[in-house]
């Protein structure tokens, strides 16, 4: 155990800043202040937390906190983290500040008549607190604390959602709200379910206690359904995927960005950490199944990307097509394609991070989602256009930036034991560069519309402004402030520092892909697995 609770600390700082930016006297101004510097905060913790961390320890969890919560039932306040689970609370620490500057105008400019200063304070508190339980989720070692944290997240996304986001807000969060519920309610029986299955006592619901249980195999599946569904929902696969563009689309840009760049891989990371590791068998006896939804979330979701008129929902399909491919290599069984999914994960977070808040940069300037509203922005604003490209870029996998490395470890590492759905899946790469280009030249090239500046953009000028003809109206827009700078600046970094160095994130990953493999291998798939790692 460690002699400092790291991952404690972690989740009370954003907790306790919540609370603080929510109930603290003052202007919207501090609380925005506030909640940034209780977040940058939590960054600087995580990064102490991280730098104790040793690569090659034997143990699976490291930083380890373990107390008794509800001895009755079994349930132990459990914390603890291997690499997947470490660079995962990482992105997520570091996207919370870069959502934080982004969400800086959200509410003044949607809400401000219905609720001032007090909107604003309720917002980013909500942000801060959604922070919390993404640090819990990833880190419980026990399976009724991560059932708990699971459940808990919707909370803070469900009001984001409902509350702060667009015309059909209350539409898309209940959606949300009612798959997730679905998902979390068949997760819950089988929690107990396992729970039943294992030694039982005060700690029976750990991880390490419930791992390598003898079980009759019809149980074994039934439980391995029970969370496969529900991580497949928040993952969010075919069929389960219709939530997502509605959520996404109706959300602002920083909950959009959180909702689907960290909350979304709880469902692969669920899938590796407890599906993987909980029912090797029923795990080796869904893989067909599984590898076929996968594929069928790489192509279709790139299809209805490609047929997408509102930039925010495009964004969010391609999503679909992604996570595809991290559920591909997950099930591949290989070191290599669990490697790569791993890391596809963080870079996937990073990339569309980008992609949702440099799109709401150009929603913010021109008043409109629909694509066909654009053309000609790349001579507007140059610099904005020269990162949303960037963006773009890494979406499709452009060799040098840091989707390229985890897609094609995944294609690589899916190769010796699923060479059929690798071959299907490349074709993904096509469909990306396809949906990729052809938004950016819709948006960027070709000459400026005459409106340039929309209804919505327009209303937030002055009469003054307002009065002057179309041609002298285009002056007011302008290119990136230094607050879209600041945002911007670490996305791109590390969009290319993990694009040409991987391995900053892989030797933690690395380790914690042997060991959860180790659960699931028989030994044709490790030979395979070897096989694969050599090539």
């Amino acid at each position: 155990m460690s002699s400092v609770p790291w991952l404690t600390i972690m989740g009370l700082i954003p907790l306790v800043g919540s609370l603080v930016v929510a109930f603290a006297p003052g202007s919207a101004l501090m609380a925005k202040r506030l909640a940034l510097g209780f977040s940058l905060a939590t960054l600087v913790v995580g990064i102490v937390a991280a730098l104790q961390f040793q690569i090659n320890s034997p143990k699976q969890f490291q930083l380890g906190e373990q107390a008794s919560w509800i001895p009755q039932f079994g349930v132990s306040y459990s914390l603890g983290v291997d690499g997947i689970a470490l660079v995962l609370i990482l992105m997520s620490l570091v996207l919370t500040p870069i959502c934080l500057i982004a969400a800086w105008n959200d509410v003044e400019e949607e809400t401000a008549e219905a609720g001032g200063a007090r909107n604003v304070k309720t917002y980013f508190a909500l942000l801060l607190v959604l922070e919390t339980f993404m640090v819990g989720v990833f880190a419980a070692t026990d399976v009724f604390l991560f059932y708990a944290f699971f459940e808990a997240m919707l909370i803070p996304i469900y009001f984001l959602i409902g509350r702060f986001g667009g015309a059909r807000r209350q539409y898309a969060a209940m959606k949300f709200l009612l798959f997730s519920l679905a998902g979390g309610l068949v997760m819950l029986v089988a929690v107990i379910a396992l729970y039943l299955q294992g030694p039982g006592g005060s700690d029976g619901f750990l991880i390490e206690r419930l791992t390598g249980l003898s079980m009759d195999p019809t149980t074994e599946r039934l439980l391995f359904v029970g969370f496969f569904v529900a991580f497949a929902i928040k993952a969010p696969m075919v069929p389960f995927h219709t939530w997502l563009p509605d959520a996404a689309t109706e959300s602002t840009p920083a909950t959009a960005t959180l909702l689907v760049g960290v909350l979304d891989k709880v469902g692969t990371f669920g899938m590796i950490r407890f599906c993987l590791q909980l029912f090797p068998e029923a795990s080796h006896w869904a893989t067909p199944v599984v590898v076929v939804l996968a594929v069928v979330s790489v192509i279709y979701g790139a299809l209805l990307a490609i047929g997408q008129t509102d930039m925010m929902r495009l964004i969010s399909y391609t999503s679909v097509s992604h996570f595809g491919f991290i559920v591909l290599g997950i099930f591949a069984f290989t070191n290599v394609g669990s490697a790569g999914s791993t890391l596809y994960m963080v870079n996937h977070g990073f990339s569309t991070a980008a992609l949702f808040l440099f799109a709401a940069m150009l929603v913010h300037r021109r008043g409109s989602k629909r694509i066909p509203d654009y053309g000609g922005w790349q001579s507007v604003t140059p610099a904005l256009g020269g990162i949303f490209l960037i963006a773009a870029m890494s979406a499709l996998a452009l060799p040098g930036l840091s989707t390229f490395v985890s897609e094609f470890l995944v294609l690589v590492g899916t190769f010796p034991t699923r060479p059929a759905a690798a071959v299907i899946a490349t074709s993904g790469i096509i469909l990306a560069a396809l949906y990729m280009l052809l938004m950016y030249k819709k948006i960027m090239t070709g000459p400026p519309p005459g409106d340039l500046i929309g209804e919505r953009a327009l209303a937030r000028l002055t009469a003054e402004e307002q009065a002057q003809p179309e041609h002298a109206r285009r002056s007011l827009v302008r290119d990136l402030s230094t607050r879209e700078k600041l945002l911007a600046t670490p996305l791109i970094a590390v969009i290319l520092v993990l694009g040409f160095y991987p391995n900053l994130a892989l030797n933690p990953i690395n380790p914690a892909v042997d060991k959860s493999l180790s659960h699931v291998l028989t030994p044709a798939a490790g030979n395979a697995a070897a096989e694969g790692s050599s090539k």
